[in-house]
This record gives structure tokens, C-alpha cells and sequence, in this order.
């Protein structure tokens, strides 16, 4: 009882005047650092399953390489029901090979307590291997809903993948679920399958051995790793009747192995639509700098679901249309001019895969940067003016019903305004900065000064005003921590050639400045909060109406005329 009354009190704490969703023991265990975490880091992961299509089930093992930052005795392993831990082995010195122990273990709320009978001290290298088996969480409506994937494709063959995005890998194979914990050595990935159905096995990176099918018995077995840093919700297996084919892209570091996998049926329209990849890289490297893993090469791969950002193995399943399945999100018709699950999915690889959030209250990092890429990539192509117009066409999704930012510590992402409105602040501030050459250093300096590391929105915001030389906190409380968006007070005194403006319904300290043209005419506004300012426009061809509109297309802000 007095648990839940804790978690209600924090709950209406952290409200303010929002609408925000209670959390409960669960949403704690799996969104905090608490002490059966926070003592030991994750170097490595060895992932070995094998689905059963006809049960729906999984056997599997995993082991981690880790090491202790300071000493415990008790270990928190996350795994999701309904699947069941058979049993925790602990190898204590990994240098001498030592024969592992059996580790006593108690299971509640999606995670198993192993109780480590003789301490592990600080700096010790450890390792845990999890026995495990059971009916995976289906998902239903992935990737909005996550779990295993059970399908068939056209030709009645098994297809099978995940989505955990959200709700955690835990939900199908035993891994510390966070995000601020990704191995720095990577992952191998082993997916085990029937050898009479024909199927290829795809995971994350490149092949671990170079003809990467073993044969065992009745079964084929494929083994796929990534040399670098990961996130658990990014490893993933796609598993179906592939078709496979490559190329190489020569980029900004060398060349890049890219690989693309459809299924069997679909593989002639793949090849014709995948045909996009090296224009998105192209645009990419240039806005955010060289792709960032290239030693495990670039894969896209078609999957039973519409797409995720699955690191260096990008799911497709746009139906192999432009737009967003064949719609444009921004209504601006730019959108239609470009394949959005490419584009969109693999400009997370920047931000999400390279720079990852250390909690997922700050994913706003990840959906808003990636959501500007693709007003970057229409820039790169269509030019300036078509960027302009598809940023300004995705406004029309965003809902202000909470702040971008969620609560920390519990495992609660913010408002999905965090796609355009993201989006919309990173445009807003691109033009207050007024200096494209120096906004893309920023893009791309992000993804040095973060290089592979997980980090929080206060890092971010940070660096880009540090770059900017410009105090732009206040401009970020007001789009990342309110739903009210600032409104500029106007009013033109068409006598004495006088625009008069002021901020309202804006944080105390508001500052965004205005840097746009106008017939021709740079002008330049510094309008404080709720403190009127005037500027002198004798332009002879000056229309109100147009001038407004100019501001509005460029920075989300609210424009109201007053008299």
C-alpha cells in the first residue's frame, strides 16, 4: 500500500497541469538505475534463440560480458513474461575460464533477482549466461505494439521477426533494458532455423564466419555481430524465404557495404525502390557527417512490419511507395517524392543509434532530429524553399497535449508531438542561429562530440547553444517542458510606418530572435517576453498579411494581431 501511494504522489507531483500517466512498481524496476543496476556495466552480449513457428515459442541463451563499477551481490536480469528463466549461470573470472556457478534466482514483475553468493568487486569482469524459453509476447499491431512477429508471406512460407521499441528487449531475450547501458563490444546475434523450409536468418552487422549457414542436424544456423556499441531494442533477427543482393557506397569514410534483403516475391520492386539508399546516405552524410558504422556495413531489410531503426539491419515495409504507404505527412507534396521508411528509418542511425538517450523521457532526441532529417533530405534535393514548405506542412500533426519530455526514471517516453514538434523547434532554431553553414557544423558535431554514446537532452541542448553562442534554454523549455507555443503580439500602424511586437503566452526570459527576408530585406527581430518593441518598415510594396506569413513559415510560433 504504501508503494502505491508513493507512486501516486509522484505522479501528481511530476503533473504540473498535465495529463500525466500514473507509473507502478513495473514502470520503476525497468526505467531506473536502482542498485541492482547501477553496479555493473554491460560490455557484451551473445544472443542464441530458436523460434518454433508452429508453437509460437522460443528456446534461447544468452550471455553477457560485463563489468562492475562498484561491488554487489545481487543482480536484476530483465525478461518479460510470460517467458521463463530456466536457470542463471555466473562466471566469475572470465581470464581463467573458471566453472560457473548456479546463481539462486526469484522472478516478480518482469525481472529475476540472482542472488551472487560471493561479491563481485569493482573493476572485476564477470559473466552471466540466462537459460530461457516460452511463448514470446505476440505483437499485434507492430511495430506500434511490440513483441515477437508470426507471418507468412505470399507463398505460405514462416516469416518472422520482432518490434520492442518501447516496450524493451526484455520482451524476448534476458538483457539489462536500458538505455543507457549499450554494450561497447557489441553483439552476436545466432537465430536457429528449420533446414527443409529454406529460410535465411538476417540479423544486425555483417556475417560472423564467412559462409555465416552452419548446419546442425535438421537445422541451419546464422551467425550475425556488430563490432559496435548497440542498443537492446536495436537487435533484432528477420527471419523468411530472402532474397539477397549488394552493393558498395563510396563515402565520406571509404567504402561503405550496404546489403539488401526482400523477400522472394517481392524482390524486382525492392530492387527498383531500394534504389533510394544511396541518395539518403548521400544527403545524410552531408547534413550529419560520415554514416556511423561502417565497419558493420548498412542493411535494409523488408520486414513483416512498416519499419524500425534497427542498427545496421533498418526494417522496410513502406510497401515499396513513396510517401509514407503512399500518403504525404506534410500534405505539402514533397513528401510523395521520396520513399519516408527509408529515409526516416535510416536517419535514426544518426540519431537514436549513434547518439542514443541514456533514458527514453528524452526520445525527443531520437524522433525529433530523425523527423528533421527528412526536411533536410527534401532541402538537399528540392531545394531550400521545398524544405521550407514540408516543414511547414508536418505543423499540422502536432497536438500540444504534453510536454515532449516524460518523466524520469520510469520508463515513460512524452508526447508523440515529439516527431513534428521536434522537428518544427530544430527548424525554429536553425533559422534564429541564421547561418546554414554553421547550423550544419552543429549536425554534424553532435555526431562527433556523442560519437557512439548514450547522453541526456541537457548534453544536447547544451552543445548546440555552446556552438551557437546563443542562450537558446530558454527556447527549449518552452517547445520541450510546455504545450504553449509562443505567440508574437503584432500590430502595424500603417500611418506612421510603425510594426510594434512583443512575446506572449511564452516561459519568463523567452528570447527566440527573428531572422528572415522580406522583398528582398534581411530583417532582424529580438522581441523579449511582454515587452513591446517597434521597427520602422516603409517598404513600398509592404503587405501585413504576406510579412506575417513570412515569420509563420519558418519558426512554430502563433501570430495575433492586435489593435
Amino acid at each position: 500500500m504504501k508503494k502505491v501511494l508513493f507512486y501516486l504522489t509522484l505522479s501528481l507531483l511530476c503533473s504540473e497541469n498535465f495529463a500525466q500517466p500514473l507509473v507502478n512498481e513495473t514502470d520503476v524496476l525497468r526505467g531506473s538505475l536502482n542498485e541492482n543496476r547501477d553496479w555493473f556495466d554491460i560490455k557484451r552480449y551473445v544472443i542464441d534463440v530458436t523460434p518454433n513457428y508452429e508453437t509460437k515459442s522460443i528456446v534461447g541463451v544468452v550471455s553477457w560480458k560485463a563489468m562492475a563499477v562498484k561491488p554487489s551481490k545481487q543482480i536484476q536480469v530483465d525478461l518479460q513474461a510470460p517467458l521463463i528463466i530456466d536457470s542463471i549461470l555466473l562466471w566469475s573470472n572470465l581470464k581463467d575460464s573458471l566453472s560457473p556457478v548456479r546463481l539462486s534466482f526469484t522472478r516478480s514483475n518482469n525481472i529475476a533477482l540472482a542472488q551472487i553468493e560471493k561479491q563481485i568487486t569493482k573493476g572485476q569482469q564477470f559473466g552471466i549466461t540466462i537459460f530461457y524459453h516460452g511463448v514470446p509476447k505476440e505483437a499485434i499491431r507492430p511495430p506500434w505494439d511490440g513483441g515477437w512477429i508470426w507471418k507468412k508471406d505470399a507463398n505460405g512460407q514462416p516469416w518472422m521477426s520482432v518490434a520492442c521499441q518501447g516496450l524493451g528487449a526484455s520482451v524476448w531475450y534476458p538483457c539489462k533494458d536500458h538505455q543507457s547501458d549499450e554494450p561497447e563490444e557489441g553483439a552476436s546475434l545466432t537465430i536457429q532455423v528449420p533446414k527443409d523450409k529454406n529460410l535465411i536468418a538476417i540479423g544486425n552487422g555483417r556475417p560472423a564466419i564467412e559462409q555465416n549457414t552452419v548446419q546442425i542436424g535438421n537445422t541451419n544456423r546464422f551467425t550475425w555481430q556488430v563490432r559496435n556499441p548497440i542498443n537492446n531494442y536495436n537487435i533484432i533477427p528477420y527471419i523468411g524465404d530472402y532474397v539477397g543482393w549488394k552493393e558498395t557506397y563510396k563515402g565520406l569514410k571509404g567504402n561503405l557495404d550496404i546489403h539488401y534483403w526482400a523477400l522472394r516475391s517481392d524482390s524486382a520492386k525492392a530492387a527498383e525502390q531500394f534504389k533510394q539508399v544511396p541518395k539518403m546516405l548521400e544527403a545524410f552524410e552531408y547534413w550529419f557527417g560520415p554514416y556511423p558504422f561502417y565497419e558493420d556495413g548498412y542493411q535494409l531489410v523488408q520486414s513483416p512490419h512498416l519499419g524500425m531503426e534497427h542498427q545496421s539491419a533498418v526494417a522496410y515495409g513502406n510497401q515499396f511507395k513513396n510517401g509514407y504507404l503512399g500518403r504525404d505527412l506534410s500534405g505539402s507534396g514533397w513528401g510523395l517524392k521520396w520513399d519516408f521508411i527509408i529515409v526516416h528509418e535510416s536517419g535514426h542511425e544518426w540519431f537514436a543509434n549513434n547518439i542514443t538517450t541514456k533514458d527514453i523521457a528524452d526520445m525527443w532526441v531520437h524522433e525529433g532530429f530523425t523527423n528533421y532529417s527528412e526536411t533536410l533530405f527534401t532541402e538537399y534535393f528540392y531545394g531550400k524553399k521545398a524544405g521550407n514548405e514540408y516543414n511547414y506542412g508536418i505543423r499540422r500533426n502536432i497536438k500540444n497535449d504534453i510536454p515532449i519530455i516524460g518523466q524520469y526514471g520510469v520508463n515513460q517516453e512524452g508526447s508523440g508531438d515529439m516527431y513534428p514538434k521536434g522537428s518544427s523547434l530544430l527548424h525554429t532554431i536553425r533559422h534564429a542561429i541564421n547561418n546554414d553553414s554553421l547550423f550544419r557544423s552543429i549536425l554534424t558535431g553532435l555526431n562527433t562530440q556523442f560519437y557512439h554514446q548514450t547522453v541526456t537532452t541537457e548534453q544536447v541542448e547544451n552543445y548546440i547553444s555552446l556552438r551557437a553562442n546563443f542562450g537558446f534554454q530558454k527556447v527549449f523549455d518552452q517547445y520541450l517542458r510546455t504545450i504553449q507555443i509562443p505567440v508574437l503580439s503584432y500590430h502595424y500602424n500603417e500611418k506612421e510606418k510603425i510594426f510594434t511586437y512583443e512575446w506572449k503566452d511564452c516561459v519568463t526570459g523567452f528570447n527566440l530572435p527573428l531572422h528572415f527576408s522580406y522583398l528582398g530585406k534581411n530583417y532582424s527581430f529580438m522581441p523579449m517576453d511582454y515587452q513591446p518593441q517597434q521597427r520602422l518598415i516603409k517598404e513600398p510594396n509592404f503587405n501585413l498579411q504576406d510579412f506575417v506569413k513570412t515569420i509563420e513559415s519558418l519558426y512554430y510560433i502563433k501570430l495575433a494581431q492586435v489593435n
